[in-house]
């Protein structure tokens, strides 16, 4: 593996502190992914309840089972968006066999609509585009993140987003397109992105 290639040290650390059961290594590895953690799982089951469990869910994962993360597979955040999605879909795949009564080939939800297994897989393939995309945005350098948020939730074209940012219109234009260009991996890949030692 390259140098470049190696996770942060922070990282190998962390997993370092956690195998050897240090509950502040625990509390910091919260303080820095609980809000990544939390929005995964609220995109994929949309409730903030049943976010607030796969995020209680997700750490005590993390806690008794640090050995799953594999620093040379990825980064920490990386391993942890993975279980999340995992979680995630597992709790909505779960939640949807309920509404069937738990019988195949659909029956009504909560709503009185058939829910059938396509359905479902077509809800956690949306999710998990969605769940991707919140995780590149919080992922991609902050002066991509920045160019889009004030683009897209704040309505400004490429000018105006130059001048709040201090930067060149080209500046402004290369940052939207390369955070574009990042956001449209999302339908890629079904997940977060995450490597075999995500369980």
């Amino acid at each position: 593996m390259a140098k470049k290639d190696a996770p942060p040290r922070w990282d190998r650390k962390m997993q370092q502190r956690l195998a050897r059961g240090e509950a502040a290594a625990l509390g910091e590895t919260y303080d820095r992914f609980a809000s990544l953690v939390h929005s995964l799982a609220h995109r994929v089951l949309g409730e903030e309840k049943a976010a607030d469990a796969v995020t209680r869910e997700v750490f005590a994962h993390i806690w008794e089972h640090p050995e799953r993360y594999d620093p040379k597979q990825g980064p920490l955040r990386t391993w942890i968006a993975a279980v999340t999605h995992r979680l995630a879909v597992q709790r909505l795949r779960d939640r949807e066999e309920r509404d069937r009564g738990g019988l195949p080939g659909g029956q009504p939800d909560g709503a009185g609509e058939p829910v059938s297994g396509e359905d479902l897989e077509s809800k956690v393939r949306h999710a998990s585009v969605a769940a991707r995309a919140d995780y590149i945005v919080h992922s991609m350098p902050v002066p991509l993140r920045h160019a889009l948020e004030l683009a897209y939730f704040q309505r400004r074209d490429y000018r105006q987003t130059a001048a709040d940012l201090g930067v060149t219109e080209d500046e402004a234009r290369r940052r939207l397109r390369l955070g574009l260009q990042l956001l449209s991996t999302a339908h890629d890949a079904g997940a977060p992105p995450g490597y075999g030692g995500a369980a």
